[in-house]
């Protein structure tokens, strides 16, 4: 049936129940995941629930993106982990997160998305 499910991930409350719900699906069937977060380029500018909030240099920015891919990752990880099956990590820097998506997906030959409708 399905191998490989990609499970991309913005960390809201609706996308972890996505998760939860691709990690099952994942293992009743028997396949492995590959989880994935797409970011927005680093910018002087740190936006917060979509409204800029400050000023931080690009490596501070960077940095930033780092930790929260990581934490939001690793929500993926924790409950593969937990499930006993394989997941793989994916982050990505994109202004068009559905592209990144879409690559990933075909890059690691998954056979399923599931995501949550909006985040």
């Amino acid at each position: 049936m399905f191998k490989n499910i990609l499970i991309p991930t913005d960390g809201s409350p609706l996308s972890q129940k996505a998760v939860v719900q691709g990690v099952a699906l994942a293992k009743s069937v028997g396949a492995k995941v590959t989880a994935f977060f797409a970011a927005p380029p680093a910018t002087p500018i740190v936006y917060r629930d979509h409204l800029p909030v400050g000023y931080a240099t690009p490596g501070a920015h960077e940095e930033m993106i780092k930790k929260t891919a990581a934490k939001y990752l690793g929500f993926v990880e924790r409950a593969a982990k937990k499930a006993g099956i394989s997941c793989e990590s994916v982050h990505v820097t994109s202004d068009y997160p559905e592209e990144g998506i879409l690559k990933v997906a075909q890059k690691k030959k998954c056979d399923l998305i599931v995501m949550a409708t909006h985040g």
